[in-house]
């Protein structure tokens, strides 16, 4: 697959933008190609338009309401990890001068165009989620074997890359081995996919343990440039949408931590407030202008602690 020609994708109204043609909408993000040479050219090279939403996505729905500027505070936060990270990645520029249109400034990167692997990159330093589920059946991780004695937030020995296999929008990703990975890229890219991810990971979390933040878990992916052959870093990275962020202050393993991300939001639409049922086929109901402003504050609180530099 070719980043900006995916397969399948989200049904959304999605923005005129002259001089770019879209072509896939995902749960958060809509892709667009140039519609003639003239910005090829411009950009000196095959190129993609990402512009990131304000939509959000609680299990496996895309919501009907939105969270006012989620779009901006993930691209600047993804730009501002590209800062950080010794580690090829694929934007090309991020401003109207460089080319960006204006109407989605500050929420958009023009990209290059990557042929991505099927492989979700993820790296665990903590006990958590599907991988704590995994480690009370059979102490494993991605058969990965752990010590007994672990809970919820434990932190792990040495970080883990733990990959998942993508699954079309609005199916789950599939927990797979380090051998499933070989078998679908080969043994040398799967061990590069693997160094990289938990070289992202090491780096990410000294960054983020010096603001008071605890990095449990990132999801990261690449793809190969065709231009230049190098494995590169795609898509958003280490945002709260891709990664698992908690207040160090706060930390104590034994319970579920608070995270920096949609937690309001699942916690609202598993209530009884909400009426809904997330085992039924229904769509989830529209969230209250409070869920909606926690959440809002949620996601500028973790760009504003990560990065120091105040939203605006």
């Amino acid at each position: 697959m070719t980043e900006g020609i995916p397969t399948g994708g989200f049904e959304t109204e999605t923005l005129e933008l002259p001089g770019w043609t879209h072509v896939y909408s995902g749960k958060v993000r809509d892709l667009y190609v140039p519609a003639d040479e003239a910005i090829t050219e411009k950009i000196g090279q095959e190129c993609v338009l990402v512009v990131a939403s304000d939509r959000i996505s609680a299990y496996d729905h895309v919501l009907s309401s939105e969270i006012p500027d989620k779009g901006r505070v993930l691209t600047q936060l993804s730009l501002w990890w590209f800062d950080q990270l010794d580690v090829e990645h694929h934007v090309l520029a991020s401003t109207v001068e460089g080319g960006v249109p204006a109407a989605v400034e500050g929420r958009a990167m023009i990209c290059k165009k990557l042929d991505m692997f099927p492989v979700e990159c993820i790296a665990r330093g903590y006990l958590t989620g599907s991988g704590l589920a995994e480690y009370k059946e059979s102490r494993t991780v991605c058969d990965i074997p752990l010590p007994e004695g672990l809970v919820d937030g434990s932190r792990l020995e040495k970080a883990l890359f733990t990959p998942s296999a993508k699954a079309e929008v609005g199916e789950h990703d599939v927990n797979i081995t380090y051998d499933d990975v070989v078998a679908m890229v080969g043994d040398d890219i799967a061990a590069r996919l693997s160094e990289l991810t938990l070289k992202i990971y090491t780096r990410a979390e000294e960054i983020a343990r010096e603001r008071g933040i605890i990095l449990a878990d990132t999801k990261v992916e690449f793809g190969i440039d065709a231009a230049t052959g190098i494995i590169t870093l795609g898509d958003e990275v280490l945002t709260p949408d891709s990664s698992r962020f908690w207040d160090a202050s706060t930390y104590a393993p034994g319970q579920s931590q608070p995270s920096y991300d949609k937690q309001y939001v699942r916690d609202w639409l598993t209530s009884a407030e909400s009426g809904w049922d997330k085992s039924s086929d229904t769509h989830p109901p529209a969230l209250p202008a409070d869920v909606v402003e926690r959440t809002r504050a949620r996601y500028v609180e973790a760009y504003e602690k990560l990065t120091g530099r105040t939203f605006a």
